[in-house]
């Protein structure tokens, strides 16, 4: 089975004999991609052959198609193109307009439309299901449940702003594996939430207001600028739902959570609060990266580092557009050592942080140094005096001069030796990115990167320059805004994580977690093992304020960032009662911290903090720990680490049992997702389509420039030139899915969402028809068994049918969603309509005995109900409207496809050796059918079916009229036993050693051609069977080569031996003719 759903080049036969308005309604999708490899395939094995036939098949329709037309030209006839185009504009129906009450069930009395049209399917199914409540968990009145629960906490969107098609992924894979759950009939909870985001919010917000009229949030205040941030939460979040509705997502939306709410906004102080008592939680005056456009602190995992190879000139946020600075570089310098002419040359690759110097490193050993033990240099710009430290850490005296400038206050390694030497800490920065004080007069109120550039300057005019030379590194970025970051000290709540981490280890190595994929798995050992103390503290307004507070004690000398200073508390009277304590009797007055907390702090709680904790609730018995875990590998570390650890801690159990982890979404080009690219894609374009011009209005709803909006056009205008073509929310979600095989990143190419708007459009079709099967006397049996006595096609289709509910489940199980797409896929296109539904054809005409018309009723309808359920966790709307329209089976009350049973194994629709028998059948007649291809035959064809056994022979005999019904322009077909009974003039194709197919030709064919074509074949046929033979004439054959290879080398030494005679037979044929 191949890694993806595969189509045809050609749909060869039509299932549904009814024409759509809008679109052909046996239209095939495009062929999906699948993987490519290096193994060139054998051009002589049954799947090259297979490829020839198919080319050799379309070939002739084409060379039939090309005389059609020229034909028409001659006659002046109208192309059957217009033709179709004329006929389909007459048909055109009226747009669609859904006049269901919310929430009420659609009305379906009407005829079914004449095409597929998703808009018209996927009107009014989610409000009807909301409102009936079939997305809710069964729970007993007195709080139990009594089956297995399901859940997956739906790891919450932030609501900086729309979704885009990542979320649409999330939504896909999420919702399938809870749909699928429900239907099985465990307790399914899908919890629906939003997350604040506090940097991401704030930092949208005070974009928006600085573009629309200059206004910062420094302007608005506090408390109004967090008015307006809550209007524009509120308003995100209505869009987010709509657009989750749109996708279909199986919510319980009374159990709809966001961050900030007071429920998760109480389990968020109680953590704050008991991390400080557990001794966890601590503050400390360190080393933090600074955002100085975003003006706050962030943690190590959102910072990027950006690898330069050498010397790079780059914009910095906060600059002048035209003005760029030197990174990559390593400027050299000397020092004046005090009370001499000597100096002493040291390297950076940050010129202006020598401001901040306060010591300079050499390795104790050094020779070059020794002398220099204890004495001190002299900054050539502050009154400072900088003593040269010993240091073997440090300092390797191989590199450079080894020497090294340390900054304390401004490097984490520096901040070590600061640390290790008892030096001192000279903070030269101010929050904005100028240089305060402690960097001199000269470089007061300078912009960091101008200073740079001054120090440089100065150096030189002062002759302490040495060189700048090239210098591959990594620069810190800050992944919200681009801006270099900055390492500076600020006093900040810190979490020690080791003592966390290592419980979430031994939890995961004792298999009480399940990481998926193995990939992902080995990151989290990794970074768990190497994890560093989390900071929680951010410069922000928007958050959950640190419920900490500083007892300012009158009359007693503090410092703010003195840990013992400091008192939490759940209310601030706890706060209060615990600074009389600390106090001591003495007058004090308490100031809460002004900082709030990471998003990821209060994200960390979601799985139980969404279930009621702190407080022992219904849904924390019920429904904690959760199921799975589903998320982008990205947020690995970001969140789901930090759901484990204080999952663990808090609640003394690991938070899910599984998580898995979905590929990264990037456009067909490879590249990632970027608004300034134009290839962000909101996920309700896709569904219902979007010109091109529409596409560009929506740039200017964010907040690129003019510059990067021109940019983004012409990335849109190239990609998608015509727009983005409407496919409807069940083709999004099916192909999101079947994109799922577990590697890394995902190249969406919208053109492949089209073509599973075409197979929607086939179900649709195929369904339509097969209806009118059903007709009005049909009653379906009470139980979905089969009777034993069924046809050997209707056996065959409960076997596959079986096997595509068994191979569904077991993908669905072990996550592989493009295995289960795949599989669900082939049995609908290639099975149930290309097969089925076109060889009941004649099983239900008007002069089919009765017995044989119900019996072939009663299976289409079991392969339509049981499809349809496979089919629905990845299509929820078009499974819900067409199964709706069946008719229920006497004493079944499922008002719903989504609460319907999921299709099981089940032995009693096994018939292995009816499946050997007609895949034999189907076998032999694609054989033929490919040989009147290659003759180009497109009406009265006749089929000779030469076996060779009585029972193959009582088998073809009985599939006659199945063989001809599924041969277009199919008029016999005959069973033969001799030779002699084939008429002169015939082509032949071997199918088996046992089966040999032959159509007449003759009169129709170029006898040269056909006997050289024979030649050929004859030559491939016997340079084949010569290598087997060869291989089997080896002295060690028996002994060596496994028996399946042995059985495999005599069934193909058989079947080219048939062959052999087969093309003799035919060359001999051919001369005799001419």
């Amino acid at each position: 089975m191949s890694n993806a759903p595969t189509q045809p080049a050609l749909v060869k036969e039509s299932t549904a004999k009814v024409s759509s308005s809008n679109e052909d309604p046996y239209a095939t999708p495009s062929p999906a991609p699948t993987p490519s490899g290096n193994n060139t395939p054998d051009p002589n094995s049954k799947s090259a052959a297979k490829k020839e036939a198919k080319r050799l098949e379309k070939e002739a329709k084409l060379a039939a198609k090309a005389l059609k037309n020229v034909g028409a030209a001659a006659t002046g006839a109208p192309s059957a193109r217009k033709v179709k185009a004329e006929k389909e504009k007459k048909e055109e129906e009226p747009e669609f307009v859904n006049d269901t009450p919310p929430g009420q069930k659609k009305d379906l009395s009407k005829p079914m439309s004449a095409g597929y049209n998703p808009i018209a399917v996927e009107a009014s199914w989610y409000d009807w299901w909301v409102a009936e409540g079939f997305f809710k968990p069964k729970v007993n009145a007195d709080g139990t449940l009594d089956a297995e629960s399901f859940v997956i906490p739906s790891p919450p969107p932030n609501v900086t702003g729309s979704l885009h098609i990542g979320h649409g992924l999330t939504v896909a894979i999420q919702d399938c594996l809870v749909r699928w759950n429900r239907m099985q009939g465990k307790a399914a909870l899908f919890v629906p939430g939003f997350d604040h985001a506090g940097i991401s919010t704030q930092s949208v917000v005070e974009k928006r207001l600085y573009k629309k009229d200059g206004t910062t949030r420094h302007d608005l205040g506090r408390e109004k600028f967090l008015e307006t941030v809550m209007e524009w939460k509120t308003d995100y979040q209505e869009r987010i739902t709509k657009q989750l509705h749109r996708l279909g997502g199986s919510y319980d939306w009374d159990r709809v959570r966001f961050t900030m709410d007071e429920q998760l906004s109480k389990a968020v102080i109680e953590t704050f609060c008991r991390l400080r008592e557990d001794g966890i939680l601590y503050r400390a005056n360190r080393l933090v990266n600074w955002c100085v456009k975003l003006n706050t602190t962030l943690s190590n995992l959102e910072v990027d580092q950006k690898q330069l190879t050498g010397r790079t000139l780059l914009n910095v946020p906060g600059y002048d557009a035209k003005e760029k600075f030197e990174f990559g570089v390593i400027t050299s310098f000397a020092y004046a050592i005090e009370g001499s002419d000597e100096k002493i040359i040291i390297a950076t690759t940050r010129p202006e942080t020598m401001l901040g110097d306060t010591a300079i490193a050499v390795h104790p050993e050094d020779p070059r140094y020794k002398h220099l033990h204890g004495k001190f240099a002299v900054h050539p710009f502050v009154n400072r005096r900088i003593p040269i430290v010993q240091d073997d850490i440090i300092v390797d005296m191989e590199f450079g001069t080894g020497a090294v400038k340390i900054t304390p206050a401004h490097d984490p390694n520096d901040y070590e030796v600061g640390k290790r030497h008892n030096l001192e800490f000279i903070n030269i920065l101010n929050d904005d990115g100028t240089l305060n004080a402690n960097a001199g007069e000269k470089f007061q109120g300078m912009k960091r990167f101008h200073a740079r550039n001054e120090v440089v300057k100065q150096l030189k005019d002062l002759g302490l320059f040495v060189e700048t030379k090239d210098n591959p590194m990594q620069i810190p970025l800050c992944s919200k805004s681009g801006d270099v970051i900055e390492p500076v000290l600020k006093p900040q709540w810190w979490i020690n994580c080791k003592p966390l981490a290592e419980e979430a280890l031994k939890r995961t190595r004792a298999g009480e977690l399940l990481i998926q994929p193995k990939q992902s798995e080995n990151e989290w050992y990794r970074w768990l093992e190497n994890i560093q103390d989390w900071c929680i503290s951010r410069q922000l307004w928007w958050g959950h304020r640190c419920p900490a507070y500083f007892v300012n004690i009158e009359g007693v000398e503090q410092e703010a960032d003195d840990d013992k200073y400091w008192v939490v508390g759940r209310t601030e009277d706890e706060a209060r009662e615990r600074a009389k304590e600390l106090a001591g009797g003495k007058p004090f007055k308490l100031e809460q911290d002004e900082d709030v907390l990471d998003t990821w702090f209060s994200s960390g709680l979601w799985p139980f903090s969404i279930m009621g904790w702190p407080e022992k609730t219904p849904d924390m018995q019920n429904f904690f720990p959760s199921t799975v875990l589903e998320t982008g590998w990205d947020i690995l570390f970001f969140w789901v680490a930090r759901m484990v650890m204080l999952g663990v801690h808090l609640t003394g159990k690991v938070p899910f049992k599984e998580v898995y982890c979905h590929a990264m979404i990037r456009d067909a080009h490879g590249r990632k997702m970027s608004k300034s690219l134009g290839n962000v894609i909101d996920p309700t374009d896709v569904i219902q389509g979007l010109p091109l011009e529409e596409l560009h209005k929506k740039l200017y709803e964010g907040n690129l420039d003019e510059k990067e909006i021109k940019k983004a056009e012409a990335g849109q205008k190239k990609d998608y030139p015509k727009g983005i073509p409407q496919c409807g929310t069940d083709a999004l979600r099916f192909a999101l899915c079947a994109y799922s095989g577990g590697g890394r990143d995902i190249n969406l190419e919208i053109l492949r969402v089209e073509g599973y708007r075409k197979f929607c459009n086939k179900i649709f079709n195929a369904t339509k028809f097969a209806m009118l099967k059903l007709d009005e006397t049909f009653v379906p049996e009470s139980i979905a068994k089969p009777t034993g006595k069924e046809s050997l096609v209707e056996k065959w289709i409960f076997h596959k049918l079986n096997i595509a509910a068994t191979e569904v489940n077991q993908a669905l199980a072990e996550r592989n969603f493009m295995n289960a797409t795949n599989i669900v896929y082939n049995f609908w296109l290639y099975e149930l309509c290309d097969v089925y539904i076109e060889a009941m054809k004649p099983m239900t005409d008007a002069n089919a005995p009765a017995s044989v018309k119900v019996s072939a009723q009663q299976t289409l309808y079991t392969c339509l109900d049981y499809g349809l359920r496979l089919l629905h966790p990845f299509m929820p709307f078009v499974t819900e409207e067409l199964w709706q329209r069946l008719p229920r089976r006497p004493n079944d009350p499922t008002p719903s496809i989504v609460v319907a049973s999921y299709p099981l194994a089940d032995k009693d629709f096994q018939f292995a050796d009816a499946e050997k028998q007609f895949d034999l059948v189907f076998s032999t007649l694609k054989a033929g059918r490919s040989l009147a291809a290659s003759y180009n035959l497109q009406s009265e064809i006749q089929f000779f079916i030469q076996v060779q056994s009585d029972a193959d022979a009582q088998l073809f005999e009985s599939q006659i009229p199945t063989i001809v019904t599924l041969t277009k322009g199919g008029k016999s077909a005959k069973v033969v036993r001799d030779v002699s009974e084939i008429p002169d003039g015939c082509g032949s194709a071997v199918v088996t050693a046992n089966v040999v197919v032959h159509t007449l030709v003759k009169g129709l064919v170029d006898l040269d051609a056909e006997i050289a074509k024979a030649g050929k074949k004859l030559d491939l046929a016997q340079l084949n069977l010569g290598k087997v033979l060869k291989m089997e004439s080896q002295s060690d054959y028996l002994t060596t080569v496994p028996e399946n290879v042995r059985l495999a080398n005599e069934e193909k030494r058989n079947t080219l031996n048939a062959e052999i005679a087969t093309l003799e037979q035919s060359k001999a044929m051919f001369e005799k003719l001419k």
